[in-house]
C-alpha cells in the first residue's frame, strides 16, 4: 500500500507542475510565442530559442509553453463535464431503472455505434472550427463511458443492506445516491477520469491537425505539428518538441490512472 501511495503521489507531483506551468506558462515564456522573426525562420534550436523557430521565426519553445495552457485546461474542463453529465445519467438509469434506463443505454448505444473520433471530427465539422466547439464535440462523445460505467456500479451497489437501511429511514433516491452511492463509485470513476485525460488531449491534438481545433495563430500542439509537417525534413524540431511535449503529458496522465486504479483497488481489498 505504502509504494502505491507513493507513485500516486510521484505522478501528482508532475499533474500539478504541468498545471503550474500552464496557469504560468505567459510569465514563463522566453519570447513572445506570436512574434515573427523574418531573418531566423525555421532556425535551429540556440540558446535564444531553446527549441528553434518555426517557418514564421516564432519561439517554438514559447509557443509549446502557452499549448500547455490549451491542451491541458481544455482536457481537464472537457473529462469534468463528460464525468458530471455521465455519473449523474448513470446513476439515475442504474438506480430507477425501468424505461429511464433503457432510454439512457439505448443513446449510449447509439453513440458507441460509431468510433469517438470519428464522430468527434462530424460533430465539430459541423458546428465549425474552434477550441470550444471542438470540446463541445469531444464532450458529446465522451460521457457514455462515464455513464455505463455509473450505472453498472450502481446496479451492484444499490442492493447493499445499508442503501436499503438508508431508503427505510426515508432518505429519498437523490440523496442516496449524493451521500451514499456516489462515495462508493468515486474511486472508478476517478480512475476512469485520469486515464481519459489523456484520450481528449490525443483528441484535441488530433482535430486541431485537422483544423477542426484552436483558430490559427493560437498555440496548440494539434495546430503546431499540422503546421511543421510539410517543412518537417528542414525543421524537424518544429515537429518533434510539440510531439514530445503531447507524449510526455499523456504519459503522466496514464501513469497516474494507472496508480490510482492500483491505489483504490488495494484500499478496497484491504476494507473487504
Amino acid at each position: 500500500m505504502r509504494s502505491v501511495k507513493r507513485r500516486v503521489a510521484f505522478y501528482l507531483f508532475f499533474v500539478f507542475l504541468l498545471i503550474g506551468v500552464s496557469i504560468l506558462a505567459p510569465s514563463l515564456v522566453p519570447n513572445d510565442p506570436y512574434a515573427t522573426q523574418a531573418l531566423y525562420r525555421k532556425g535551429a534550436p540556440v540558446f535564444q530559442y531553446p527549441f528553434g523557430t518555426d517557418k514564421l521565426g516564432r519561439c517554438i519553445f514559447s509557443r509549446v509553453l502557452m499549448g500547455t495552457r490549451t491542451s491541458v485546461f481544455s482536457a481537464l474542463m472537457v473529462v469534468m463535464t463528460s464525468m458530471a453529465a455521465g455519473t449523474a445519467l448513470g446513476m439515475a438509469a442504474g438506480y430507477y431503472g425501468g424505461i429511464f434506463e433503457r432510454f439512457i443505454m439505448s443513446i449510449c448505444d447509439i453513440f458507441l455505434a460509431f468510433p469517438q473520433m470519428v464522430l468527434a471530427i462530424g460533430v465539430a465539422g459541423l458546428l465549425g472550427g474552434t477550441m470550444t466547439n471542438a470540446m463541445i464535440a469531444l464532450a458529446l462523445t465522451g460521457w457514455t463511458s462515464y455513464a455505463r460505467l455509473a450505472r453498472g456500479l450502481v446496479l451492484g451497489i444499490k442492493k447493499e443492506s445499508y442503501i436499503s437501511a438508508a431508503r427505510l429511514s426515508g432518505e429519498g433516491g437523490l440523496q442516496l445516491m449524493a451521500v451514499h452511492i456516489l462515495p462508493g463509485i468515486a474511486g472508478e470513476l476517478i480512475v476512469n477520469g485520469s486515464l481519459q485525460i489523456g484520450t481528449v488531449m490525443m483528441g484535441f491534438a488530433g482535430l486541431s491537425y485537422l483544423g477542426l481545433g484552436v483558430s490559427v495563430p493560437e498555440a496548440e500542439w494539434g495546430s503546431m505539428i499540422n503546421e511543421a509537417v510539410g517543412y518537417m525534413q528542414q525543421a524537424p524540431w518544429a515537429v518533434l518538441a510539440p510531439g514530445a511535449a503531447l507524449f510526455i503529458t499523456v504519459f503522466i496522465f496514464q501513469m497516474l490512472g494507472d496508480s490510482l486504479r492500483d491505489y483504490f483497488g488495494v484500499r478496497r481489498e484491504r476494507y473487504e
